[in-house]
């Protein structure tokens, strides 16, 4: 049965409307969307303005929350071939074979290639040319602080290249001098920790390509989390408090119980709109390691689901929303990095007024070009959500003593092996 089946009432005085209406909106679309902060209302006036412009077709937008409605459920409809006609998505090679390829639907896919090239490697299947939507926001994973508390601690926030060792010395002098519950907090995810194991020295992939977990880089910083856990310095609620899938220490930022905060660049909206001038925060760059000072790349894309029943449909809406207008004012109100290269060139006007938004924002783009290569690597890796998963609940097993470090990092090339196999 069609998606886009509708029921007409046969009220006397209103089936002359109801076939009316029923005539202008032939095709209902369903998006299945999430939020960081409140782009979904950006989302909604920009696909408002799509329908004025094709009056036969319907976008109706399903906002769900980020780890049950994406991570969890979404995975399932789509295998199951009961998914939404159109997704933002972070999985993006995980999911990669339930995508559609608009190359052939689109008005001009050199326009996609030339704007989205880089992007469109991470969401289309190995060796494939496919178009499968594009980028809502290019993310870059790094730290914010309440230069508050630093201020009234009396503690300099640093400017230059400062270790991940020295930020949770600072942190703790900040913490302890002014009474906040705790020092630090980290995104509850393998992928929030990928880029400090990075600057440690972790490889992630052995000479072939294929994932390996045990290193000394990567052990190095699984022990500095075991430890900032044992001692106070993490906030246990987030990892150790929490089960299941990714957890974010958001709220324990905006209520300024942590110090120092490891997240990423999509926060900024959140916090502007949030914290305010509440307090003032700041997004400082990546701390270092012995092998580098990096965060990983990532983002989310607004992509067409192949079984959709109305392909055609889909790819007037993506192409529409694709176009420089419409992202240009959909980055510069939802305060997100460009995920188009034209835009990233000649810039976008940030709708923000609060210097700690703008500062955030600059700092975030600085970042990009200290990516290291295997940050790049993992991101663009099929099955990385498999080695994100089995990083952050084995390690989340070491925290509260189920585990030996050992252990767990066994444990974590165990499940990953036995994903792979299963996937593949």
């Amino acid at each position: 049965m069609s998606r886009c089946a509708r029921s007409i009432l046969a009220a006397p005085m209103t089936v002359l409307a109801v076939l009316a209406g029923s005539a202008l909106a032939q095709v209902e679309l369903r998006m299945t969307w999430y939020d960081d902060g409140s782009e979904s209302q950006v989302m909604r006036d920009l696909l408002d303005r799509f329908e004025a412009e094709n009056p036969g077709i319907e976008v109706v937008m399903d906002v769900v929350p980020y780890s049950s409605g994406i991570l969890q459920s979404l995975p399932l409809q789509l295998a199951s071939f009961q998914g939404p006609d159109l997704a933002r998505v972070t999985d993006l090679g995980g999911l990669s074979e339930y995508f559609i390829d608009l190359r052939p639907l689109v008005s001009d896919a050199g326009y996609w290639d030339a704007n989205f090239g880089p992007f469109l490697d991470w969401m289309r299947p190995a060796g494939s040319d496919a178009i499968p939507g594009f980028m809502t926001q290019l993310t870059v994973t790094g730290p914010y602080v309440n230069a508050t508390l630093f201020e009234q601690a009396g503690v300099e926030v640093p400017t230059g290249d400062t270790s991940w060792t020295e930020w949770a010395e600072l942190s703790r002098e900040v913490a302890e001098a002014t009474g906040t519950p705790y020092a630090m907090a980290m995104d509850r995810t393998g992928h929030r920790l990928a880029g400090p194991a990075i600057s440690m020295g972790a490889r992630f992939f052995d000479d072939t390509g294929y994932p390996a977990i045990d290193d000394e880089g990567f052990r190095r910083m699984a022990q500095l989390m075991l430890d900032w856990h044992a001692d106070g310095t993490k906030i246990p609620d987030v990892w150790i408090g929490s089960s299941g899938s990714y957890v974010a220490g958001n709220e324990q930022f905006v209520n300024a119980q942590v110090a120092f905060y490891m997240s990423g660049s999509w926060q900024i909206g959140q916090f502007t709109n949030l914290i305010g001038d509440a307090f003032d925060w700041q997004a400082v760059p990546n701390p270092c390691g012995p092998e580098a000072c990096t965060g990983m790349p990532g983002g989310a894309a607004l992509v067409g689901i192949a079984d959709t029943d109305h392909p055609e449909e889909v790819a007037l809406v993506l192409d529409f929303l694709a176009q420089e207008e419409q992202l240009a004012e959909f980055y510069g109100r939802t305060l997100f990095i460009p995920g188009h290269l034209g835009l990233a060139e000649s810039g976008v006007d940030f709708d923000a007024e609060l210097p700690a938004t703008v500062a955030a924002l600059d700092t975030f783009a600085r970042q990009v070009p200290k990516l290291h290569p295997t940050a790049y690597a993992l991101q663009g890796y099929p099955y990385n959500r498999v080695v994100f998963d089995a990083v952050r609940d084995r390690l989340t097993q070491a925290m509260v003593g189920e585990l030996t470090l050992d252990q767990a990092i066994e444990r974590m090339q165990s499940d990953i092996d036995e994903q792979i196999e299963e996937a593949q």
